[in-house]
């Protein structure tokens, strides 16, 4: 009698959620958690857009440019939030679930 094998293709999730940060902090912990994986994703993009005029200097970088844009926008607008947070004396929640799904 012959097992039956699975195919691990019909096994795959198609949707995954990944717990990646969840607690209270100090304003301080908040800020180097928060502004650390902003400036990996920073660092992210730039060296997309690298890799991307590696040999062609005229390579379209538009949206590695306005993400990176955005980020640093993002980035000074969480300094201010942890400086008013800081202020009042506050703890900080961090709930960040990474949501990823396979494009069908």
């Amino acid at each position: 009698m012959k097992s039956a094998v699975k195919n691990p293709v019909q096994t795959i999730r198609t949707k995954q959620k990944i717990q990646l940060i969840d607690g209270q902090f100090t304003v301080s912990e908040a800020n180097d958690v928060i502004l650390s994986l902003i400036n990996e994703k920073i660092n992210f993009h730039k060296l997309q857009r690298l890799t991307m005029c590696e040999g062609f200097s005229g390579a379209n970088t538009k949206f590695p440019d306005s993400r990176i844009t955005e980020l640093e926008n993002d980035k000074l607008a969480a300094k201010q939030f942890f400086k008013q947070a800081k202020s009042e004396g506050v703890t900080i929640k961090i709930n960040g679930v990474l949501e990823i799904s396979i494009n069908e």
